[in-house]
């Protein structure tokens, strides 16, 4: 062995292979996803998220008739499900939202759907604040496939109307559903309108993000083609047909065959790639550092006025001598006041910990 590889043993320590621990450890671990699915009934969102996921969430589903989908209201139901591929585990929720947008009075129809996402905010907040922060389950929803449907000109009032707000919540993808009723000239055209109605509107849905420069040039026009697909024109199908001697997924027309993984017949492939293979991770980044993190954000500012007042209504009734009872709110400033006494501990003991290290300096410095 010569000098230099001597050297260059002597100079590699051995953290280079961290990646490769965490990657162990998380495998191990599993990942989870919750994707929530939101649109009118008819879209074919039952049927998307099958295909996506090559399962059945829906078997048990009962289905209802039209005089019962009148009277029925927008629900909450989610479906759990495990799935294994490799060796690799993922736990997939999927948030449905039966009843959206089919009553004749479609008015703050998405306000069930908002309160869904902050509760679940509010549960990982709870659980990140308390004693026991081992093993807190993440419901909260990385990631909404907002249908829209292709009959039309373009958004409607209650697209823009759900998609504004909640689109500081959640990052929202929207899907042009069915796209097999549209010509490509025609996917094309609505694609280009609801872009520029999306703009128009001031609605932020997901970003892609910018690639590095380092990456690949194949990797990097992928990314722009991802781009440039918003909204995913896709069809779902759990049939197989045969087309050209093999057996595909699609439909099956008098005129021909849509081939759901096809990607000159839809987005499908696009629509799966970047939710599963390259953009779930960033998904989840953008809810944890963003979504999650204004809502902490406004929780604390909110609890910590709501503590401020009382300290202060207090301090008024105990000056004036006055022995009125003071109103406390239960609960929310109970758990307030308890997280803002641990503060002070914490900071008093820091406090005390420095004084004694710079004692211990003078006394060092006087020695010398």
């Amino acid at each position: 062995m010569n000098s230099d590889t001597e050297d260059q043993d002597k100079e590699y320590v051995g953290f280079a292979t961290l990646p490769n621990q965490v990657h162990r450890k998380s495998v191990k671990k599993g990942f989870d996803f919750t994707l929530m699915v939101a649109g009118e009934s008819g879209l074919g969102k039952s049927t998307l998220v099958n295909s996506l996921f090559l399962t059945d969430l829906y078997k048990d589903r009962k289905l209802l008739n039209a005089e019962e989908r009148i009277t029925q209201t927008v629900e909450i139901t989610k479906h759990t499900v495990d799935i294994e591929e490799k060796g690799v585990k993922l736990k997939l929720t999927i948030v449905d939202t039966p009843g959206f947008g089919d009553a004749v009075n479609n008015t703050e129809c998405w306000k069930s759907v908002a309160d869904y996402i902050d509760q679940q905010f509010e549960q990982y907040f709870r659980d990140e604040s308390g004693l026991n922060r081992k093993n807190i389950q993440d419901n909260r929803v990385h990631c909404c496939l907002y249908f829209i449907s292709p009959f039309g000109h373009g958004l409607r009032p209650l697209d823009v109307e759900f998609m504004k707000a909640l689109h500081e919540k959640v990052n929202i993808v929207p899907i042009l559903a069915k796209a097999d009723t549209l010509t490509p000239t025609e996917v094309k055209k609505k694609k280009i309108k609801i872009r520029e109605e999306i703009e128009q509107y001031g609605i932020k849905i997901y970003q892609f993000p910018d690639c590095d420069s380092d990456e690949d040039e194949d990797f990097k026009q992928q990314d722009l083609e991802l781009k440039e697909s918003i909204p995913f024109a896709v069809i779902g199908s759990n049939t197989v047909v045969e087309a050209k001697g093999k057996r595909v997924r699609g439909r099956l027309y008098p005129w021909g065959i849509v081939e759901v993984e096809n990607s000159a017949h839809c987005d499908f492939v696009k629509l799966r790639n970047m939710l599963v293979r390259t953009h779930m991770q960033d998904l989840k980044d953008v809810t944890r550092e963003t979504h999650y993190e204004n809502y902490r954000a406004q929780c604390i500012q909110s609890m910590t006025r709501m503590v401020v007042k009382e300290r202060n209504r207090n301090k008024l009734t105990r000056e004036s001598g006055t022995d009125f009872p003071i109103p406390v709110v239960p609960g929310v400033a109970d758990e307030t006041e308890k997280l803002i006494r641990e503060k002070d501990e914490e900071l008093r003991r820091m406090q005390e910990m420095l004084q004694r290290i710079q004692d211990q300096m003078d006394t060092q410095r006087d020695a010398y």
